[in-house]
């Protein structure tokens, strides 16, 4: 009843106001606005009136943080205009309502977070903040946020983000209500945080060997005479001072030790906590490790216990969060399957599955922090598992989806899915974005994601805290790489988590948002401009090729060239699909207001006698193999793929043709096991029945996995024969050698266009 309190109210305030201006641009958007008639005069000496000393300090310090700079507070009413505040038990928690009249500013909230969300809206309302005096519009707010539960995951583990830039991401994240941030503390690639009893956690976990220009994925592991350059931590003085400059802007701060995988760095300083049975040097890792990365704390060694627990001891002494973030995610069982002290422990303990092992793990690391008055939170594969007691679930696999698993055991959980809110993926089209791995995670796919799925248990809604967007670090190496990941999307996060569902509009969206993202160039952070960046699709139709584009802003406007030439705001307007017949550079990029606000998206279509025509033996995805269109990079929606086995196309050239030759592209990156085919070969048909073998092409046994990286064009000659039907056949590399990025997985095979000539 508390939440719809403020709503009730508005409505009775909006029968006597009417609107007579457009809604205020906010971000995220209130429950409920109405617009009134009129400004209130506001400057720096405007007094702010609180009910008492206590609220007036609150009140001072909170519009230091809100509005950037300190005004008057009084508990006595002045005779002139003001800016009042008062509590009204009846808001919901972190509710609030603002009224803007032409006589004065009332403010009323039930809690500290209420008065301090009420100020950040203020600010917002303030048409500049450096101007000497401010006409704020009237208007009506009653707003209260949708969930409780508002945070932002950085990963300080893989790439050490320096403690001055997380506060001031720190700042730009409490303009926008976000509440929660949840600091990756620990993985195989680094430890960050200084734990006294063990001091080699950050003499050695901290620092890796460097592998300059070399991408996350692709790093070879460190030899033990290497010297660890790369890292860094946070001194106990670092944490409590981002402790204690979070808490002023009201921002929970959950530590996560990430347990009882992504561990190396841990162990790299204390080999004895791993399984006895790991013969191999212990360091912390560059990259995704290969087989090093199954080496995690030994479930079987009470030490291992011990150390975590005293581990603990001093985490939760700097954290003063109601909750701790035990990882849990992605153990690999090798080791403990092999280990005799494991083996000794499932025996004990009755297990027979190495997943009851992991259970078991958490489970009793989770009651020693619970014995400390503290809640538990973990990734969703604590569900394959007995849970730990009222463990809170972190859904990130797929849509979050496993965290189901916990809801229906009546655990609490927040939802994180990587499809959708893991911050690390591309985040506008890929020819323009730094590299990482993965696919798209827009600006647009996050804002309309709805954590509630409409098949939902009603009971399953109370359980839900609320969301997470979690920024993985692995391709990071500048406090500008994070800021671009990061932001813009971090406001779509804020919208997600505070805003109505009926309430979120895209067009309003984003007008709030070029203001923000003004703020947060005035605090030097740059914002991505990917979502002004164009998306191509070139797909055959009836024997030419259509070109259709498209930008995530609705407010600008698409123009191009097809003579190669630069486009400009006069160049001719996309109303829809360019249809091409001949090979064709096409360019384009959007404008507004004659200005161009994204980059030049540049289309080099060519054109054989397998452009446009039918392929068959891949269903749809066999276009994109004449579409004329050459991929860059392996993820960027150009490619057909297949993990392991055999790549089969068939090209119907629609008459029979002299043939030269057939091109095939491919591409390698072994960091995401992808390999150039074994094999590749080329048979011709004149009845679309019969084939017979035409070329053949394999590659040097000794280069199937090499590190190289990069596209490469596989050309077999043809010598001329006639054929109206091309087959190619391209051959995964196999599996891949122990000694590979990815050891032990079958080789993806990934293919672009087919020339014939």
């Amino acid at each position: 009843m508390k939440r719809l309190l403020p709503l009730l109210l508005f409505a009775l305030y909006g029968a006597t106001l009417r609107a007579a201006v457009p809604e205020p641009l906010l971000l995220p958007r209130p429950a409920a606005v109405e617009t009134g008639r009129g400004t209130f005069r506001m400057t720096r000496k405007t007094p702010f009136v609180a009910e008492d000393a206590a609220q007036a300090a609150l009140v001072r310090s909170f519009a230091v943080v809100a509005l950037g700079y300190a005004p008057e507070v009084t508990v006595a009413v002045p005779r002139s205009s003001a800016v009042r505040f008062a509590t009204d038990p009846s808001l919901a928690d972190e509710g609030y309502r603002l009224e803007v009249t032409p006589g004065g500013i009332a403010v009323a909230a039930s809690s500290e977070r209420g008065f301090l969300y009420a100020l950040q809206t203020l600010g917002q309302l303030l048409p500049d903040a450096r101007a000497a005096e401010w006409r704020v519009p009237a208007v009506r707010i009653a707003d209260a946020p949708r969930f409780a539960y508002r945070g932002l995951m950085l990963d300080v583990a893989r790439y050490f983000i320096p403690k001055e830039h997380v506060l001031k991401i720190i700042d730009a994240i409490a303009a926008l209500k976000i509440n929660t941030l949840h600091l990756h503390l620990s993985d195989d690639n680094g430890w960050r945080v200084e734990i006294r009893r063990y001091p080699r956690l950050t003499e050695v976990g901290a620092w890796r060997v460097d592998r300059p220009g070399v991408p996350f994925p692709a790093r070879r592991n460190a030899l033990q005479w290497e010297e660890a350059t790369v890292g860094g931590y946070y001194t106990q003085d670092d944490i409590r001072e981002i402790v204690a400059y979070a808490a002023a802007r009201r921002i929970d701060v959950i530590p996560e030790i990430d347990i009882p995988a992504h561990s190396n760095a841990a162990l790299a300083a204390y080999p004895c906590l791993a399984c006895p049975v790991v013969d191999k040097y212990i360091g912390v890792l560059p990259g995704l490790g290969g087989d090093n990365a199954r080496i995690i704390f030994c479930a079987g060694n009470d030490a291992v216990y011990e150390f975590l627990q005293n581990v603990l001891d001093e985490v939760m002494a700097l954290f003063p969060s109601r909750r701790i973030h035990l990882g849990g995610d992605e153990a690999d069982k090798y080791y403990w399957a092999l280990c005799p002290r494991c083996r000794e422990r499932m025996r004990a303990e009755g297990m027979t599955d190495p997943e009851q092992l992991q259970g078991y793990f958490m489970k009793r690391l989770a009651a020693y922090v619970r014995r400390r008055g503290r809640e538990v939170c973990g990734w969703d594969e604590l569900t394959r598992a007995e849970l730990p007691e009222e463990a809170i679930v972190y859904g990130w696999q797929g849509r979050g989806d496993l965290a189901l698993r916990a809801a229906r055991q009546g655990h609490r959980f927040v939802m994180t899915p990587a499809q959708v809110c893991y911050l690390i993926r591309y985040q506008g089209p890929q020819w323009f974005e730094p590299e990482t791995y993965f696919g798209n995670n827009t600006l647009r796919g996050l804002f309309d994601y709805d954590p509630v799925g409409a098949d939902w248990d009603p009971a399953w809604r109370d359980l839900l805290l609320g969301v997470q967007a979690s920024l993985w670090t692995e391709f990071c190496s500048s406090p500008e790489e994070v800021d671009y990941l990061l932001f813009p999307r971090t406001a779509a996060l804020a919208e997600i988590g505070w805003s109505q569902p009926d309430r979120k509009r895209w067009p309003e969206f984003l007008g709030a948002l070029d203001r923000y993202v003004g703020r947060l160039a005035g605090a030097g952070i740059v914002a991505a401009r990917s979502m002004y960046n164009i998306q191509h699709t070139v797909r055959p139709l009836d024997g030419r090729l259509e070109v259709r584009l498209a930008c995530e802003r609705p407010d600008v406007e698409i123009r191009f060239t097809t003579d190669g030439s630069e486009p400009a705001a006069r160049s001719a307007a996309y109303r829809g699909p360019v249809v091409v017949d001949r090979a064709t550079t096409l360019r384009c990029a959007t404008f507004r207001r004659g200005e161009r606000m994204g980059e030049v998206l540049t289309l080099a279509i060519g054109w054989n006698k397998a452009t446009a025509r039918p392929v068959e033996g891949l269903g749809p995805q066999g276009a994109l193999l004449v579409n004329g269109v050459r991929g860059q990079r392996n993820s960027d929606f150009e490619w057909c793929g297949r993990t392991g086995g055999e790549l089969t196309a068939t090209v119907d050239l629609l008459r029979e043709e002299e043939l030269r030759r057939c091109t095939l592209g491919t591409i390698a990156n072994p960091g995401m096991g992808i390999y150039l085919p074994r094999e590749v070969l080329v048979e011709l048909s004149s009845d679309g029945e019969h084939f017979v073998g035409a070329a053949r092409w394999e590659a040097p046994a000794d280069s199937l996995f090499a590190d190289w990286r990069g596209v490469r064009d596989v050309v077999l000659d043809l010598g001329g024969a006639a054929a109206r039907w091309v087959r190619v056949r391209a051959r995964s590399a196999g599996v891949a050698p122990p000694t590979a990025p990815r050891p032990g997985r079958e080789a993806q095979l990934c293919c672009d266009e087919i020339a014939i000539e």
